[in-house]
């Protein structure tokens, strides 16, 4: 669907609002069928760059670029009609200066119709996120584990814990100060989640956080049970489509090579029958 399409999709306004409300439901999603069938359910859908590592085998999300992330949010876009459409920026895409950052977000909103982009950082991103917000680029923040940065936090790590825990507060406080609509905030101490949804004022979105955040956020592929490289702790399976996968590809695999499928009904007939 394009961006006109989309007219009962909620605004990053609608999604603030929904502060302390009922909770935000929100997905990833990268193609378009994958899109249909979340539209109905999700608040927003995000087409996270770790489509990188989901669709494209990439060993993490560093190496995703904006013509990917452009790609498949297009492909999202097609599949919406009620869920309002975010994307990742992608490493490397908005780190430099406040002017690459609102470059290339609006490079993604007009080529997908997106409302919003999504970037990671705390209060060292304050002024990006300010930036890019008074020139008509909503944004989506995120902090906590921020995947991109994985080579200087040391892995896919909690954050937040002990004395770390302070860092992460100024870090919620900096982007909601800075004009984000709402912040995701990915593998920390439920405790932590809690106290940094009751003190800010724009949406939590936990990933790996507390059931007390605003909303949740999961990656598609890990709840279903498609991407099965790795199962983070946070991940709850509410279906195992990979493994029932691999079974009707060994069904079919076994068929053919017993010339058991195509059967007849699957055929042609030389000719047509008469009437």
């Amino acid at each position: 669907m394009s961006a006109t399409a989309r007219k009962t999709a909620p605004l990053p306004s609608d999604i603030r609002a929904m502060k302390g409300g009922a909770p935000i439901v929100s997905l990833t999603a990268y193609t378009t069928p994958m899109a249909r069938m979340m539209d109905a359910h999700c608040d927003f859908v995000l087409v996270g760059d770790s489509v990188g590592m989901v669709l494209h085998g990439l060993p993490s999300t560093i190496g995703v670029t904006m013509e990917m992330m452009i790609l498949h949010g297009q492909a999202v876009a097609r599949g919406l009609d009620k869920a309002m459409l975010v994307i990742d920026m992608p490493f490397g895409s908005y780190e430099e200066s406040p002017e690459q950052a609102f470059h290339n977000a609006s490079r993604v909103m007009r080529e997908t119709g997106a409302a919003a982009v999504k970037l990671e950082g705390g209060a060292h991103m304050a002024e990006t996120i300010a930036f890019l917000t008074a020139r008509g680029a909503p944004v989506m923040a995120h902090i906590g584990l921020t995947p991109q940065s994985i080579n200087t936090l040391g892995g896919y790590k909690v954050q937040g814990r002990g004395d770390q825990g302070a860092s992460l507060m100024a870090d919620a406080e900096a982007v909601a100060r800075a004009g984000a609509f709402s912040v995701v905030i990915e593998k920390v101490p439920a405790g932590l989640a809690d106290r940094i949804t009751a003190d800010i004022s724009i949406p939590t979105i936990g990933i790996g956080a507390s059931a007390g955040c605003d909303g949740q956020v999961l990656v598609v592929d890990d709840m279903l049970g498609l991407f099965t490289a790795f199962k983070p702790k946070f991940v709850k399976r509410y279906a195992t489509l990979g493994e029932d996968g691999e079974a009707a590809i060994a069904a079919y695999a076994a068929e053919v090579r017993a010339r058991a499928f195509p059967a007849p009904e699957h055929t042609f007939a030389d000719e047509t029958p008469s009437a």
